[in-house]
């Protein structure tokens, strides 16, 4: 239902994407090289639980997640690596890993890497190890409304 309900979200906001396939690719790098996309402008999502709620950190395939660095920037007293069984629920007819960046749809936080809002076009997992969705970063931001956190 996840990535049904995101298509179907851009499609009624009349939103321009792309799907591309790809043989089967399991790390935001080798996704990216798949589609010949750089790695800056492919768009991973790495889960957390900030004080013990999940968001979403959308970033960089290349980048990483300073926890202790958000968790000062949020104002937050903790944040951690989400288990996968704390988000595979959120997102249910999706791979583990494969996840789309608009958990919004899915009633959490979207924080996102200053690195990757300087893009034109970002891709990202479409709900499979097999199937990237593109678009332009400024309909992403519009739709998502992330917040900006240096991470």
């Amino acid at each position: 239902m996840s990535m049904e309900r995101v298509r179907q979200h851009l499609d009624e906001q009349n939103i321009k994407y792309s799907i591309l396939q790809h043989s089967p690719a399991y790390t935001a790098q080798e996704v990216a090289e798949s589609v010949h996309v750089t790695g800056r402008h492919f768009a991973k999502c790495v889960m957390v639980k900030i004080d013990g709620r999940l968001a979403q950190v959308v970033l960089p395939a290349p980048d990483q997640v300073d926890l202790t660095r958000m968790a000062h920037s949020v104002g937050a007293t903790s944040v951690e690596l989400a288990r996968e069984e704390e988000f595979k629920e959120s997102f249910p007819d999706c791979e583990v890993g494969a996840m789309p960046p608009f958990g919004n749809l899915f009633g959490m936080e979207v924080f996102v890497s200053p690195h990757l809002t300087a893009a034109d076009r970002i891709a990202f997992n479409a709900g499979s190890h097999t199937d990237v969705m593109q678009l332009s970063f400024g309909d992403f931001q519009r739709l998502v409304d992330p917040i900006e956190v240096a991470l």
